[in-house]
């Protein structure tokens, strides 16, 4: 069931997933299979989604497919977490805007802005500056959020940007990849009295990062493991738990080579052990499922339903989801 951490300005604190798109062996969107998935993240325990975004192989869908597969999330969810979703892919700011009026129309809580999309690499701070005051002024009071997204190339912005944007009152979400324990503790301090929560993308540093203060995570692992990702969000700070909390943080550490490769067909793969009658398509151009990579997460599969035996933590039973 849905996490019970406390909110944080207007998204919950807790697990927040990058969602995969499962499609069709024709190449086709499965949209049966998508409103499976919802379910599974939210029985899993996800206090929101991040639907269109790269898990969802965003670049790969055309923009109907955008529209139509965040709005499905958000029927699906019918108000039991809140979807946040990508809208912004390049072009001349007024374009994104538009954009961003017609994803926040499907319901979603909040549009993510890509920051590699708003300012080319060459490009200065002060133009990502410009470009961003110029894009929420043409957003009326959509609620944003930044994703520093490694395609078309990683974006960071730093705790000074976060600053000056972050009391427009409009930031309210940022999935953070800067794999740095220090800055992330500095954008923590950015929006500290703001309604704003950082999401942790990076697992290696997961418990650091909760107890400097971040809202979330919001990490790929949890395509595979949703489970022992919200354990770790509800437990981190338990002194009674430490043990075990080092436990799950070092099977995340453990695993992050593994679960980043062949991604996000390897994460399917998962899915698939784990009884969702997802495809393997998938349309970007990815590393094969070698033989080898499927035997390792196997192994890795046992490993952390093992670890959740011992945990007391009761997997998402897939059969029971919905069917249609």
């Amino acid at each position: 069931m849905p996490s019970s951490i406390s909110s944080v300005g207007s998204l919950p604190r807790g697990f927040i997933p990058v969602m995969l798109t499962p499609f069709q062996e024709s190449g086709a969107v499965d949209t049966a299979t998508l409103a499976q998935l919802t379910e599974f993240y939210i029985e899993a325990g996800a206090a929101g989604l991040f639907a269109n975004c790269l898990s969802s192989e965003m670049y790969e869908l055309t923009e109907a497919e955008r529209l139509a597969v965040t709005k499905l999330v958000v029927d699906q969810t019918a108000g039991r977490v809140p979807v946040v979703a990508t809208g912004t892919f390049g072009g001349p700011i007024a374009r994104q805007a538009d954009f961003v009026k017609r994803i926040y129309d499907t319901g979603v809580q909040a549009v993510i802005v890509i920051t590699s999309l708003i300012a080319d690499a060459d490009e200065s701070d002060a133009v990502f500056l410009e470009r961003m005051h110029e894009l929420i002024r043409l957003t009326d009071n959509i609620p944003l959020g930044f994703y520093e997204c490694p395609v078309p190339y990683k974006r960071l912005i730093s705790s000074d940007i976060l600053k000056e944007l972050i009391p427009t009152g409009r930031v309210i979400y940022h999935k953070d990849t800067c794999l740095d324990e220090a800055e992330v503790a500095r954008r923590i301090a950015a929006g500290a009295g703001y309604q704003f929560g950082l999401y942790d993308a990076y697992m290696v540093n997961a418990v650091s990062s909760l107890r400097a203060g971040a809202a979330g995570l919001s990490c790929i692992q949890g395509n595979e493991f949703p489970e022992l990702i919200v354990w770790l969000a509800n437990n981190y700070n338990n002194p009674d738990r430490q043990d075990d909390l080092n436990r799950v943080q070092q099977f995340f550490v453990d695993c992050m080579d593994l679960v980043h490769s062949a991604y996000p067909t390897i994460a399917k793969y998962t899915l698939q052990k784990r009884g969702l009658p997802i495809s393997l398509y998938t349309r970007r151009d990815v590393d094969p499922l070698t033989p080898a990579l499927q035997h390792d997460m196997d192994a890795l599969i046992e490993t952390a339903n093992q670890l959740q035996l011992e945990l007391g933590i009761e997997p998402v039973q897939v059969g029971k989801l919905i069917s249609e």
